[in-house]
C-alpha cells in the first residue's frame, strides 16, 4: 500500500536536544514508530539523563504490560547518543527541540542544510514561531516543517503540524503518517503566529496572571475556578508552571509582534517571574513552590514591558551547546 510505502521512507530520525522534550520526542521515534534515533547534544550528562529517563519510562510500561521486555530492549537499542551534528547525516527526519529563539533555530538550520542528506526532511518543535521563516534559512524550504509535541511528548496525544509556505504536499504526507505511527492525534495548522494551541491557551494563561496581579483572586482560587469551573484538569497558572514561565511569556512575545494586538502583551507579573528566574516547575519555582527553591517576590506595580527582549530558555535542558554556539551565551537551564 502507498501509505505503508510512505511510512517506510522515515527510518532514521535525528532529535536535538536531550532535554525533556527532546528524550520524549527520542522514545516515541525508538518505541513507537521502530527507528533508529540519533540523539544529539554535546553534553555527554544531558545525553546519559536522557537516556536514563527513556529507560525508565519505557521500564514503567514493562511492568503494567503495555511493552514486552523484547520490545523495551529493541528500543534502547535503536537510541544512539552522538555529539556532532554531522552525524546525522544519514538521518530522513531531523526534528530540533532547542531553545525557543528564532535566530538560534536559524542559525541551526543553516548548518542542517549543509550536512543533511538532500532528501531529509527538516522539522522544528517550535510553539510558536514561523516555519515559513525558519525554512527561509535553508535551501529546501519545500523540505521543512513544523511538529509540535506537547509536554511530555510520550503521555500527551496531540501533535501540532505546520506547513510553512513552501512545505511540499509530500513532506507533509510524510510526517503525517510518521506522527501517526507515534501512535498521535494530528492537528493541521496554518503558519500564523501561535498557531492553535496556543493562540488560544497564551491568551487565557496571560488572564490569569492579570487576575493575579491585580488582586482578582489569590492563585489557588484561580486554579480552582477554572478546573471545576470549565473542567480544565488543571488550572492556569499552574500550567503555566509545568509549560516554564519563560516559554508562556515567549510565545506571547511572538503572538504580540507578530498579531500586533495588545491584547497579546505580557502581564507584568510573568515578565517580573521570568526576570527573577521563577520558571515554574523546570526550576523548582514559578508561581507555586516545588520544593527545591524557597526564595519569595512580592508583585510589583511598576514594571515596564514595553521593551522587553522576548527570550526563553524552553525546554528544562534544551540543548545548552547549541544556546552557546549560535548565540555567544549560555541560557541557564
Amino acid at each position: 500500500m502507498a501509505t505503508q510505502a510512505t511510512e517506510r521512507e522515515i527510518a532514521v530520525v535525528g532529535v536535538i536536544g536531550a532535554g525533556q522534550m527532546g528524550s520524549g520526542i527520542a522514545q516515541l521515534a525508538a518505541a513507537a514508530a521502530g527507528c533508529v534515533v540519533l540523539l544529539l547534544d554535546s553534553d555527554t550528562a544531558a545525553l546519559s539523563r536522557a537516556v536514563a529517563s527513556i529507560s525508565s519510562s519505557l521500564r514503567r510500561l514493562v511492568a503494567k504490560g503495555q511493552l514486552s521486555q523484547a520490545s523495551y530492549e529493541d528500543s534502547i537499542e535503536r537510541i544512539k547518543c552522538v555529539s556532532s551534528v554531522q552525524e546525522l547525516c544519514d538521518a530522513d527526519l531531523v526534528i530540533e527541540a532547542i531553545v525557543e529563539s528564532e535566530d538560534i533555530k536559524k542559525k541551526l538550520f543553516v548548518e542542517l542544510d549543509k550536512i543533511t542528506k538532500p532528501s531529509a526532511i527538516l522539522a522544528s518543535n517550535t510553539s510558536s514561531i514561523s516555519i515559513t521563516r525558519l525554512a527561509s534559512a535553508t535551501n529546501r524550504p519545500c523540505q521543512v516543517i513544523g511538529m509540535h509535541f506537547f509536554n511530555p511528548p510520550p503521555i500527551m496525544k496531540l501533535i501540532e503540524i505546520i506547513r510553512g509556505a513552501d512545505t511540499s504536499e509530500e513532506v507533509f504526507t510524510k510526517v503525517k503518517y510518521f506522527s501517526e505511527r507515534l501512535g498521535k492525534m494530528i492537528i493541521c495548522s496554518q503558519d500564523y503566529p501561535g498557531f492553535i494551541v496556543n493562540r488560544i491557551l497564551m491568551p487565557m494563561i496571560n488572564e490569569a496572571f492579570w487576575a493575579l496581579y491585580t488582586g482578582v483572586a489569590t492563585k489557588e482560587d484561580i486554579d480552582t475556578g477554572m478546573k471545576l469551573g470549565t473542567n480544565h484538569p488543571m488550572g492556569p497558572l499552574q500550567l503555566a508552571d509545568f509549560i516554564g514561565l519563560d516559554v508562556c511569556l515567549s510565545v506571547l512575545g511572538v503572538l504580540h509582534n507578530g498579531l500586533g494586538d495588545s491584547k497579546y502583551s505580557p502581564c507584568p507579573l510573568l515578565v517580573q517571574y521570568v526576570d527573577a528566574g521563577r520558571l515554574g516547575k523546570k526550576r523548582g519555582q514559578g508561581v507555586y513552590s516545588y520544593g527545591t527553591r524557597s526564595s519569595s517576590i512580592k508583585p510589583r506595580s511598576n514594571i515596564d514591558t514595553s521593551s522587553y527582549a522576548f527570550e526563553t530558555i524552553g525546554d528544562c535542558r534544551p540543548g545548552l551547546d547549541y544556546v552557546n554556539k549560535y548565540s555567544g551565551k549560555m541560557a541557564g537551564g
